[in-house]
């Protein structure tokens, strides 16, 4: 039996790679990677389909792509034939600069349209994908590790192969399966659901990021809910250090413009068609008459037409210049957006087993105005930095903005406990020793 250092444990995560979007969960692990590695642990982080898209250095830079995208496809459409593609041109086909190349392409693909190819990749050893998981699991045997990270359940078909050929204890990080699996055609999604309910009976620590979530997971994979551990979800609070947060806390005069903001992926499953009918009806109203609006956040090729609608309605209102948006934006110019806000809000309607972005703004300084499900109210209630309207009545969020926009005390309370709150609980250092702790309590 090989002996494990627990001070120093060797791991490797598998994150899948986005194409050209920046994904929540390659955020978070390139974080948890890097702090990892501060604690002394030897973690590498390796891609999978595609190169990472990030905000923040790569922590998988120098690492190979396995499962690279093209490959994957190809193996499922002709496995036979693709079985005798030479090893050389396999290789090249998951170059960095090819598979950057066709990333723009792979994210505007449909969940719906990838169903056959999901349930594939979660049978693992007997789908179509043999020789990818083979390669992959040649390699992470050369590295010896102690624990095998996952960064999600749609991994988990891979999970019992590489269990049996490292030894490692496994891990698996459970974070928004659910909107894509349940979006899939009904066979496959049911098949898909039967597959990752099997495998992840062998993993050895299941994390959410809510206790919201690890009790809505539960119940969708017919487990004890105290088999799924949970570590809330931290940010790298670099960069919103006290001297960057302007002071909002001055009571504007009557031709002051107030700054509504949203920033998260820019399409109708966060609400930003909804937060636009807010903003138009709220100015219709007028007790906010110079209102402005920003919108950040990551904008693809397969939402561009449709936020060129939200854009045409905004013009038909006369409200087009009083807007601004700020697509894909770097790390530095984020914070800057989210610092010129004095409310930021997101009325999502997927589901949300966190949500990166509301602790963002609040460390950012900014009051947050949610809607009252999912996993918002565990943040507002650990943070103290926002507030809750209900989502089913369709004048709550024009209301709840109305009142945190005209009552500047409330929102100077809130930008100080939510930004107190998020910088010290919400922070990926306590996230990394905190998952650390319970990945060390497997051996």
């Amino acid at each position: 039996m090989r002996h494990i250092n627990k001070s120093s444990l060797k791991i490797i995560q598998l994150t899948p790679g986005a194409g050209e979007m920046y994904c929540g969960n390659c955020l978070r692990d390139n974080a948890l990677t890097s702090h990892w590695n501060r604690l002394g642990h030897d973690v590498c982080m390796v891609p999978l389909y595609l190169p990472l898209t990030l905000d923040e250095p790569d922590q998988s830079e120098n690492v190979p792509v396995f499962f690279g995208g093209i490959n994957v496809f190809m193996s499922h459409k002709v496995p036979r034939l693709w079985h005798f593609v030479p090893k050389k041109i396999r290789r090249w086909l998951d170059s960095r600069k090819l598979l950057k190349t066709i990333g723009r392409k792979v994210s505007k693909t449909n969940p719906a349209e990838v169903g056959a190819l999901t349930v594939s990749m979660l049978k693992g050893e007997t789908g179509s994908q043999q020789r990818e998981l083979q390669e992959l699991s040649d390699w992470i045997k050369e590295q010896k590790p102690d624990v095998i990270s996952l960064s999600n359940a749609l991994l988990l078909g891979m999970n019992n192969h590489l269990q049996k050929a490292t030894g490692a204890k496994t891990v698996c990080f459970l974070t928004g399966e659910d909107s894509f699996l349940d979006s899939l055609p009904k066979t496959h999604r049911s098949q898909a659901w039967h597959l990752v309910r099997k495998h992840i009976k062998q993993i050895d620590l299941l994390i959410a990021p809510s206790r919201y979530y690890a009790e809505f997971m539960s119940e969708r994979l017919e487990l004890p809910t105290e088999r799924i551990r949970i570590v809330y979800n931290g940010i790298n609070t670099e960069g919103f250090d006290e001297s960057t947060v302007p002071d909002k806390g001055h009571c504007p005069s009557d031709n002051a413009q107030l700054v509504l903001g949203f920033f998260a992926r820019m399409c109708a499953a966060k609400g930003l068609d909804i937060l636009v009918d807010a903003f138009i009806e709220i100015r219709r109203r007028g007790k906010v008459p110079n209102l402005q609006l920003k919108i950040g956040g990551n904008m693809n090729s397969w939402n561009e037409d449709w936020v060129e609608i939200l854009k045409l309605k905004l013009k038909t209102k006369s409200l087009l210049q009083d807007v601004r948006f700020h697509p894909n934006v770097s790390r530095t110019e984020k914070i800057q957006f989210l610092q010129s806000l004095d409310v930021f809000s997101v009325p999502a309607v997927c589901n949300e087993p966190f949500g990166f972005y509301v602790i963002e703004a609040l460390a950012a300084g900014v009051p947050v105005v949610l809607p009252m499900k999912f996993a918002f109210p565990e943040l507002i209630e650990k943070s103290g930095g926002g507030m809750l309207y209900l989502p089913e009545n369709p004048h709550a969020l024009v209301e709840a903005l109305e009142t945190l926009l005209a009552d500047e005390s409330k929102r100077r309370d809130m930008k100080f406990a939510g930004r107190k709150n998020a910088l010290e609980f919400f922070s990926v250092s306590r996230a990394a020793k905190e998952s650390m702790d319970l990945i060390m309590g497997l051996f």
